[in-house]
Order: structure tokens, then sequence, then C-alpha cells
């Protein structure tokens, strides 16, 4: 069963590009973690700071073991310095 990760960040304003850069830096490298899918970055048509990303795992545990890494943990927690609020994050199966 394919897992989708679709986690919604609000940044602060000023953050915004240092976020895109962070993103564009080790988007290849999420894409090429075991289990992974696929990966997208989207913005908010309403608010400019809100940005999501959806990500597809063939497991939940390749999921938890990409969460489990050192490359994660460092890339969570320079963009965890740039939210503006709280992200909101969930997994979901595709059932049609």
């Amino acid at each position: 069963m394919v897992i989708i990760r679709i986690v919604r960040m609000t940044f602060l304003p000023e953050k915004i590009t240092e976020f895109e850069t962070i993103f564009e830096k080790c988007r290849n490298d999420i894409k090429q973690m075991p289990g992974c899918l696929h990966l997208e970055l989207w913005r908010d048509t309403d608010n400019p700071d809100i940005f999501v990303t959806c990500s597809h795992w063939e497991s939940e545990e390749y999921l938890n073991t990409y969460r489990k890494t050192a490359f994660f943990g460092i890339i969570w927690k320079k963009t965890k310095a740039l939210f503006a609020d709280k992200p909101l994050a969930f997994s979901v199966e595709k059932l049609s």
C-alpha cells in the first residue's frame, strides 16, 4: 500500500527564499531515499506564505525510516526555524 505524506507549512515571509533554496538543494536526495516514489512542492494560491509537500512512499515503514535519518533531522531543523506557524503533517492512503 502506497502512503502519501502531506506536510503543510506556513513560513515567515522573509524566510520563503531560504526555504525554497533548502528544498531545491535536497529534493533529489529525498526522491532517491529508499521507498520514495514521488515528491512535489505546492504553494497555496490564497496565501503565498503557505507551502505543502506531497510525497509518496512504498510503505509507512519506508517513510518512518526516512524520518529517522540524520539527513531528515538536519533538513527538518533548518526548515522549522523558518516557520511562522506550527506545521500540519499527516499520512493518507489512496483508496481509488
